[in-house]
């Protein structure tokens, strides 16, 4: 009786060095063959610094290699059929002095955003309109309505993002979310389209 080996590739792969990308480190394996953790060990593509930041390993070269190597087994193959390597070098951590002043750059890019919003739609006229309808009176500086409303628009953004500093308030993804995950996702289909080449096998072991 042939032995069955059901192979599901990983998606995304993170590994910090050039080092040679066995099969349990892109795939879950499972299988009835006693020999199971040897065909996890079995390496698949050696990485190198030509490959620059990411592979993209695609299931025909494994299942091909693996036929080869074991020939009594038989592979069937579950779920997606490329599996993406990230390589991340150390050395390109960026400093903390960088982190810093991309922080500043946002924060004023932000608060300028917001004031000339706030400009553009004249909300300190409102606020003035607001407090003569409720007291009767002109104020220029109507702080019980601006306080207030300066307030509520920082729990609004809190809100709206659904994080606190690192504390999620809810397991409900935020729109920011979606969005850094459905642009991930077209980074990912777009690396997977481009540097797929199914004719480039003298790296693959």
């Amino acid at each position: 009786m042939t032995n069955i080996v059901y192979i599901r590739l990983k998606k995304k792969v993170t590994v910090n060095e050039y080092k040679t990308i066995t099969l349990q480190d892109i795939a879950n394996i499972t299988t009835t063959y006693e020999n199971e953790k040897e065909l996890g060990e079995i390496p698949v593509y050696r990485l190198s610094k030509k490959d620059n930041n990411v592979v993209i390993i695609d299931s025909f070269i494994i299942i091909k290699h693996l036929n080869k190597a074991n020939p009594d087994l038989e592979f069937q193959l579950i779920g997606v059929s490329e599996s993406i390597i990230n390589i991340e070098n150390k050395r390109t951590t960026p400093m903390l002095l960088f982190v810093f002043l991309v922080w500043i750059l946002l924060f004023v890019g932000s608060a300028m955003t917001i004031v000339n919003f706030h400009y553009d739609v004249s909300m300190q006229e409102v606020h003035q309109r607001i407090h003569y309808l409720f007291t009767g009176e002109q104020k220029k500086f109507p702080l019980f309505l601006q306080i207030p409303y300066s307030f509520g628009l920082g729990i609004g953004m809190v809100l709206f993002l659904n994080r606190l500093f690192k504390k999620k308030l809810n397991e409900e993804p935020s729109p920011l979310e979606v969005e850094l995950f459905n642009y991930q996702k077209n980074i990912d289909e777009y690396v997977t389209y481009y540097e797929n080449d199914l004719n480039d096998e003298h790296k693959h072991i």
